[in-house]
């Protein structure tokens, strides 16, 4: 049996660091996050898509107390993206979250594996890479892909 180690390279920046775009992506991530409805949790998730042509989609995670039955803020967002505009491919998503007492996660929170999963499929379904941008108050995390946050994907049966 061979060990083997799996690296996984991203950037870790603060968020005057970004550029112009991404701030804005992020600060519409933050924004989302108080149209979240977290009456279980109190953990208040946002997300915003870039799309190709300049639009910004957003949404935030939804609870339903018939758990699980509710959704992420990433699938909400990227889920009417490509609802709205199916034709427009997303070029970045970014993700903030706050707790009950309204300050950001000092550390960025990461998407779920289930949003991972649909992140990639729509990087396959458009067949270019998403960059993901994962906010929080003391640092920003910049993956070039989504295969930076899924190694070891499942893509196909094939």
């Amino acid at each position: 049996m061979k060990r083997v180690t799996l690296e996984i390279p991203y950037y870790s920046c603060a968020l005057e660091e970004l550029s112009p775009e991404d701030r804005r992506l992020v600060d519409a991530a933050r924004a989302a996050t108080v149209s979240s409805y977290s009456p279980y949790s109190h953990f208040y998730v946002g997300a915003a898509v870039l799309l190709a042509d300049g639009n910004i989609v957003a949404g935030s995670n939804q609870e339903n107390v018939a758990f699980p039955s509710g959704t992420c803020a990433e699938r909400c967002a990227m889920f009417y993206a490509n609802s709205r505009y199916p034709d427009v491919a997303p070029v970045a998503l970014a993700v903030a979250a706050r707790g009950a007492d309204g300050t950001f996660t000092p550390k960025p929170v990461t998407p779920c594996g289930a949003c991972r999963q649909v992140l990639l499929q729509v990087q396959i379904r458009y067949g270019r890479a998403l960059r993901i941008l994962l906010y929080g108050s003391e640092q920003v995390y910049v993956m070039d892909n989504v295969e930076r946050i899924l190694p070891f994907q499942f893509d196909s049966l094939e």
